[in-house]
């Protein structure tokens, strides 16, 4: 787990004037390598890595020069994130290909892999990564980023070459050698006040792009970017015979247990997140059987309703592992948020990143990886909302016309009506209503608070793909597959690792497995979702492997009271970020200020709304105007300079 920075130049002399560039823009991520940085120049490329010593800890050294016996000067690599079934391609590399392994790492197996396999190799890789390498040869580079989109990578191009880094940051600071401006992307804010994330490929700034999750490419020096899609996740819900259920779930079991023992791989102390519900626990629980001496992490807040806490103190004590809490208060949050905000590259209004940006800074004082339990959900189907099919099932029986009429019945039902939403969305189809797990701003409340609001962008620009990928399969795994293009890789994983490598913390995520994917891939609708509980067949799959008393729960994950907090604690504060923010050609401040005023009157719960904004307004302060510098911490882990 590291940053990377690769710069492709036209020339070899762009290349020679570049490196003092390359090193001086790699300190923005110093925080995901602390042990390690180095800089490497080669004819027309400049490679700079930051590395977190995980596997192989004394050798691996990065940027990675590898040749095939007898050859010199053959590839470099750059490589971020971890192959888990490294130990079997080493030695399938060795046996059937007789290559010659000089470490004991997973990234010379990437490179090795390519020499032989070529772009194919990427296929055989299971893990996170993001990874460049440089064919000397050939004179191209090749690079792909991971299935799911755990591991990120941006990109900019311009006059001046293509670089490639696994922070926006540091492409902002290239962006002068690059020959490129930085330019505020408003379909990209409009998107973001609609969804709470920036969806791929975006990023808020028109100039920086990002490689999309399962997309492989190549480019040579002065040449253009080609990609190429080498995974599709695609769901074939296949029925159950009568006597196939316990066989379904025993697989279900057998593949999260290997899946688990592949990410328990590492040279240094593995620990665990865990909350209330049932995949952290399972994650937990399988960890514990190849360490015993496990330790568990969770946070909560000092308000009823809003922690987990207890319930996962009782949880750790059943599978017997030890166990640290962090809690956390609205000052904290208040003071940590503007950090964490630059720490993220672009806003995501997911109030759930800033428990999680406390409970990774207490996990580093312990362990150097942490396994969590996201992906479960998108790929079992957990989420609540993957249930409302059901219940507008008899809205799909009533005429279109009619449905119409009941659709505009519902604007004229008070803000805060009960069965005012149900009404509206049970009027609209399904690739209308649904366009993720979150819903901040309707188009209709958008347009009082973005000036630039632009009728010609809609969320259905960013699903179109996912809906026409899916079409004539179930409703529920629409939503599913919507879900793993969109808010899995635009707001859970972008949090996941960009908090937790902010504190130079590994996370890994076992559910978010290629193997496990084919298995939950043929899951039949009535396995996951039923009238009573979601994720049916994962939690019969875990009846033996985690406490009872999480088994059914109802999901929580990381809680966070900001509805409570935004009419007492942080009133002020929000109003202040308000006031001071220069936003004014984008936001009708005087709009926020009216929201913030109802929401404290508890006439209305803006409490979404108003987050999101806030957000933007830090990410605008500290990225557009300068005029917030958070004070950025030095890595406090040794560093090699």
């Amino acid at each position: 787990m590291c940053g990377l920075l690769g710069l492709v130049c036209p020339t070899e002399a762009d290349a020679g004037a570049s490196r003092d560039a390359v090193a001086h823009a790699m300190r923005c991520q110093r925080h995901r390598g602390p042990d390690e940085t180095g800089t490497w120049a080669g004819d027309e490329v400049v490679f700079g890595f930051n590395r977190l010593s995980i596997i192989d800890v004394d050798h691996s050294h990065q940027p990675l020069h590898w040749s095939p016996e007898g050859v010199q000067e053959r590839y470099t690599l750059l490589f971020n994130g971890e192959i888990y079934n490294y130990l079997e391609l080493r030695q399938e590399l060795i046996e059937q290909h007789g290559a010659t392994m000089r470490t004991h790492g997973d990234g010379e197996v990437i490179v090795a892999l390519y020499h032989y396999l070529g772009q194919a190799a990427v296929s055989k890789l299971r893990g996170m990564f993001s990874f460049l390498i440089w064919d000397w040869r050939r004179r191209v580079v090749f690079g792909a980023r991971d299935p799911f989109g755990i591991k990120p990578l941006f990109y900019s191009a311009g006059p001046g070459g293509v670089a490639f880094s696994s922070e926006k940051k540091a492409l902002l600071e290239l962006a002068p050698r690059l020959r490129v401006p930085s330019t505020l992307d408003r379909t990209a804010l409009q998107h973001y006040l609609t969804l709470q994330y920036v969806p791929e490929p975006e990023s808020m700034h028109q100039e920086i792009r990002r490689i999309e999750s399962g997309m492989s490419f190549t480019i040579s020096p002065g040449g253009r970017l080609v990609t190429d899609r080498y995974f599709f996740h695609t769901f074939r819900p296949t029925p159950l015979r009568k006597e196939s259920p316990e066989r379904l779930y025993t697989e279900i079991a057998d593949v999260m247990r290997d899946s688990v023992a592949k990410h328990m791989r590492a040279d240094v102390t593995v620990g665990s997140f865990l909350s209330g519900g049932i995949d952290s626990t399972a994650i937990a629980a399988l960890a514990r059987e190849h360490n015993p001496n496990l330790v568990t992490f969770t946070t909560g807040f000092e308000r009823e309703g809003y922690s987990e806490v207890d319930v996962a103190a009782e949880s750790a004590a059943a599978i017997g592992v030890k166990h640290v809490v962090r809690t956390v208060g609205p000052e904290e949050m208040m003071e940590a948020l503007p950090l964490i905000v630059w720490y993220l590259d672009d806003p995501v209004a997911d109030p759930a990143l800033v428990p999680l940006w406390f409970i990774a800074r207490e996990a580093r004082r312990h362990v150097k990886v942490v396994l969590s339990g996201e992906g479960a959900d998108e790929l079992f189907g957990g989420y609540t909302i993957y249930r409302e099919p059901l219940s507008l099932a008899a809205f799909e029986k009533v005429p279109g016309a009619l449905r119409r009429a009941m659709g505009s019945l519902s604007t004229k039902i008070p803000e805060g009506t009960r069965g005012k939403d149900l009404l509206r969305r049970g009027a609209l189809d399904l690739e209308q209503r649904y366009y993720g797990n979150a819903r901040i701003f309707r188009d209709d409340q958008l347009r009082s608070v973005l000036r630039t609001f632009d009728d010609r962008v809609s969320h259905m620009d960013i699903t179109a793909g996912p809906y026409r990928e899916s079409r004539g399969w179930d409703p529920v795994t629409r939503m599913q597959h919507v879900d793993l293009f969109t808010w899995l890789r635009g707001d859970i994983l972008v949090k996941a690792d960009k908090v937790t490598m902010a504190n130079s913390l590994e996370l890994r995520v076992p559910f978010l497995d290629t193997e496990v994917f084919k298995v939950a891939a043929k899951i039949p609708l009535d396995q996951k979702i039923t009238k009573e509980t979601t994720k049916y067949a994962l939690r019969q799959a875990l009846r033996e492997i985690v406490p009872g008393h999480v088994l059914n729960r109802r999901k929580l994950g990381f809680p966070v009271p900001i509805r409570l907090w935004l009419r007492e604690e942080m009133y002020d504060w929000a109003r202040q970020i308000v006031l001071k923010s220069q936003t004014d050609e984008e936001i009708d401040k005087n709009a926020v200020l009216r929201l913030l005023e109802e929401h404290r009157a508890g006439t209305l719960d803006h409490s979404r709304r108003i987050w999101a904004l806030l957000v933007y307004m830090l990410w605008h302060g500290i990225f557009i105007e300068h005029r917030i510098q958070p004070r950025i911490p030095e890595p406090h882990y040794p560093v090699k300079l």
